[in-house]
């Protein structure tokens, strides 16, 4: 069996010829890129324009996008990509057909995500996200293997504007609904139509969605992407993310993925599922049938006896480097916020396992809980604020390497530790700030530097794009500085 890189969409042409008749009644496109923070970065094309660059190379870029933060501030200092030696050349964006769709709150205009080549080598840029997942999947295909995933995002809503948050400062905003209110059939009945048009337009938009709840917080809303392959599941990830902040708009509503905006409450989560299917369409985490019952004979832990061998050595592999690749799944100064609570939070900060523990790093999801078939790992270190195709593209790195090595884990399950455990050090602790995981991620020695992981061009790209994050937050000084210091010091 062919193993698919990516699900195409729905609609999505296979051939020029398709995509004439598929665009025979528009008069433009829009496309877009994603940078490393996970902002989508587009514009629009005329259709004759667009068709000319789907059938020949792609099309020149500003690589700029590659060269400055979420607020279009230049990097502090030069990066690999995108700088003033090289004039933030173009970049080559070459159009992904198979991510074909229409805009439903956009006159259905037709919409389409491009990736990045260097213009001279043809080789694919190392800082474009959606490159490091293909790259990760693509040699996963090699070896007939499917890397399939899902995301469930968690984030607060405020009844405000663009303009209004900057007329207040960023302050005293409105929460859409007050009180905690999880899983409530009342909480939706307000604001109704924006909450179904949240589903409904996902749908249109071909970003199907599997569970879609109010989740505990003030104007706190939960949606879990449905699970396919995963290059396909990043995109809708960061496709939802437009769709919400389209469709808000529209709402007078501001939905936020902020990791954290409030400090004595529950942070957003950006949980995401991962498993492997192999060429017979089995899933490679999944025990053997003669094993359902009484599970695997030689597993590590009672935890692990209901994951296949191949599991717990993917388990392994990604407990193992997952303190490399924090800034990958927290990419913010906000996003440390959330794990500094730990699991009074439920947000776990430590490199912990266990089965269907929610207070784990990563929760076993495997019989009797499920069917074999839904066997999988849940990654719960990551915000809302992750940028999808880095949080996965590490993650299944990190996995395939523990199966490649047939690494041991690292100890016992979340349930046979202690407190004393994490006193004593044998516990290993996630970094706590973006500066110490950008610290620890750009060590000479990090394993996210190996080249089957991310390689030492991504890590010196990304990494300085961080240090440049922690630098504006070093020279920052807050609020809750010149409250405590200023009368008093």
């Amino acid at each position: 069996m062919a193993i698919n890189v990516i699900e195409d969409t729905t609609y999505a042409p296979r051939t020029i010829h398709d995509l004439d008749e598929l665009l025979q009644n528009d008069n433009k496109v829009k496309v877009a890129a994603v940078d490393v923070d996970g902002v989508l970065r587009g514009k629009f094309m005329s259709k004759k324009k667009f068709i000319s660059c789907a059938n020949s190379d792609g099309f020149g870029f500003c690589s700029v996008i590659f060269g400055w933060d979420m607020h279009d501030t230049v990097y502090t200092r030069e990066l690999l990509v995108s700088n003033r030696a090289n004039g933030y050349r173009d970049l080559q964006a070459v159009v992904d057909l198979s991510t074909f769709r229409r805009i439903p709150w956009e006159d259905n205009v037709a919409f389409f995500l491009v990736s990045f080549l260097d213009p001279v080598t043809k080789e694919q840029i190392c800082a474009d996200p959606r490159n490091v997942l293909r790259d990760v999947v693509e040699r996963a295909s090699k070896d007939n293997l499917q890397c399939l995933a899902g995301c469930e995002y968690e984030y607060f809503q405020f009844k405000e504007t663009p303009q209004s948050l900057v007329d207040k400062k960023f302050t005293n905003l409105q929460p859409l609904t007050p009180g905690m209110h999880g899983y409530s059939l009342l909480r939706t009945q307000l604001n109704t139509e924006y909450f179904h048009d949240l589903f409904n337009l996902s749908e249109k938009f071909d970003v199907p969605i599997e569970g879609h709840h109010t989740e505990t917080g003030p104007g706190v809303y939960e949606t879990a992407l449905a699970y396919t392959s995963a290059l396909r599941v990043a995109d809708n990830a960061i496709l939802f993310k437009f769709v919400a902040k389209s469709v808000g708009l529209k709402h007078g509503i501001i939905p936020s993925f902020m990791a954290k905006p409030w400090g004595n409450l529950p942070g957003c989560s950006g949980h995401v599922h991962v498993s492997i299917r192999d060429e017979n369409g089995k899933s490679l985490f999944a025990v053997q049938d003669y094993e359902r019952r009484a599970g695997r004979a030689n597993a590590a832990y009672e935890d692990t006896k209901f994951l296949s061998q191949k599991g717990e050595w993917f388990l392994a592999g990604v407990l193992d480097g997952l303190p490399d690749v924090m800034p990958l799944l927290v990419p913010t100064i906000n996003g440390y916020k959330r794990l500094v609570g730990g699991e009074a939070f439920w947000a776990p900060n430590a490199v912990t396992y266990g089965y269907d523990s929610r207070a784990a790093s990563v929760r076993i999801i495997s019989p009797p809980a499920v069917p074999l078939a839904a066997t999988r790992l849940e990654i719960r270190v990551p915000g809302a604020d992750m940028n999808p195709y880095l949080a996965l593209g590490a993650i299944f790195a990190l996995g395939l390497r523990g199966i490649e090595k047939k690494l041991a884990l690292p100890g016992p399950p979340i349930g046979q530790l202690t407190l004393e455990d994490r006193r004593n050090g044998k516990v290993q602790m996630l970094p706590q700030s973006l500066e110490l995981a950008t610290e620890r991620m750009m060590r000479p020695d990090s394993i996210a530097r190996e080249k089957r992981v991310l390689g030492q061009d991504f890590v010196e790209h990304y990494g300085g794009t961080r240090q440049h994050e922690v630098r504006l937050w070093n020279e920052a000084v807050t609020n809750w500085e010149v409250e405590r210091y200023l009368e008093l010091a």
